[in-house]
């Protein structure tokens, strides 16, 4: 973000906007918005003095700024709040006020930093909803860094997810989410269990008591000895082991539970099997820690990943560790 906003300059390859190279452009002369995940509005300015700011390096006329100011600051509903300082606002209003400043140089590209990442969850939900709308109405260009993988979902056309500076995968939020590339980018769009197996027959994954039937396993194995199945915790049904039949769970595993959490209509339980994996999934009913329970897959639910040796849920694992420490929500 900051090369391509021309705060730092890169040591290698080149930033071009369509036709044009921009890296060798000054900051003030490429012609882009930002908005910054500490907001950096200035606080000895009022609400509409810190939305003008840029239209006054400009030279805007104070006729076309007044009037320009005012219809950003209704865009992000303000429109009342101009006289105040950054001081007397919410931080979602904060907020809206630095995608004002952002908006109403009315620029070739829109740069925001984590806009929404000091927000609390409601609010996150409502300002992403603004943002959304804003860009309907506006028609700007934005890239937009996040590392909530609800919000980059909801509001990207085309998802670009990244890993210490290389590209995983790029594609329709709807591509990535039902089809993702590899480990790294599964853990990011909610493949939280990772089950580490040996590649059996008849696209079987043998996990040790028990084994996981994946629909066209073959194809995405690539004849890799080992495999992880990795599965959405939506995806899992947990159920006491006496609760119903055996034979008509689809791949059923057998586990322990460990926790189980009410989270409104259903409880999100965490459980183990006898080898030490960790499986997350949802149960209608209760599940006292302790209780045998049996964890069922729906096969087509399953994506999985070839290993050439029997650490894929370890790498999985640690994908999620470093999401987790990004800022990524469980």
């Amino acid at each position: 973000m900051n090369l391509i906003a021309g705060l730092l300059e890169p040591t290698a390859g080149s930033i071009w906007l369509d036709d044009v190279r921009l890296d060798h452009v000054p900051p003030e002369k490429r012609d882009f918005g930002m908005v910054f995940q500490n907001y950096a509005l200035f606080p000895h300015m009022s609400v509409a003095d810190n939305v003008g700011f840029g239209l006054s390096l400009r030279r805007v006329g104070k006729a076309e700024r007044r009037e320009r100011v005012q219809k950003a600051l209704d865009m992000v509903q303000l429109g009342s709040q101009a006289a105040k300082r950054p001081s007397q606002l919410s931080g979602g209003q904060q907020q809206r006020v630095a995608i004002a400043r952002a908006i109403v140089t009315e620029p070739r590209l829109v740069l925001m930093d984590e806009p929404l990442s000091n927000l609390d969850a409601k609010l996150r939900i409502d300002m992403r909803t603004e943002v959304r709308l804003l860009h309907q109405d506006l028609g700007l260009t934005t890239i937009y860094v996040t590392h909530d993988q609800a919000e980059a979902l909801s509001l990207a056309d085309r998802l670009v997810v990244m890993r210490e500076g290389v590209v995983q995968q790029t594609g329709a939020p709807q591509e990535v989410y039902e089809s993702p590339d590899n480990i790294y980018v599964a853990a990011f769009v909610g493949y939280r269990n990772a089950i580490d197996g040996r590649v059996g027959r008849d696209g079987r994954i043998d996990i040790g008591d028990a084994s996981l039937v994946v629909a066209d396993a073959g194809d995405r194995l690539g004849g890799a000895p080992h495999a992880v199945a990795m599965v959405r915790p939506d995806d899992v049904t947990i159920a006491a082991a006496d609760a119903a039949p055996g034979e008509a769970r689809a791949n059923a595993i057998p586990v322990t539970v460990r926790v189980s959490e009410y989270q409104g209509r259903v409880f999100a339980v965490e459980a183990q099997t006898a080898g030490g994996t960790t499986v997350f999934g949802y149960s209608e009913t209760l599940l006292q820690p302790g209780t045998a329970a049996v964890a069922s897959i729906a096969a087509e639910s399953i994506r999985v990943y070839g290993e050439d040796a029997p650490h894929g849920a370890a790498r999985a694992a640690a994908a999620e560790a470093e999401l987790a420490a990004s800022g990524v929500p469980a």
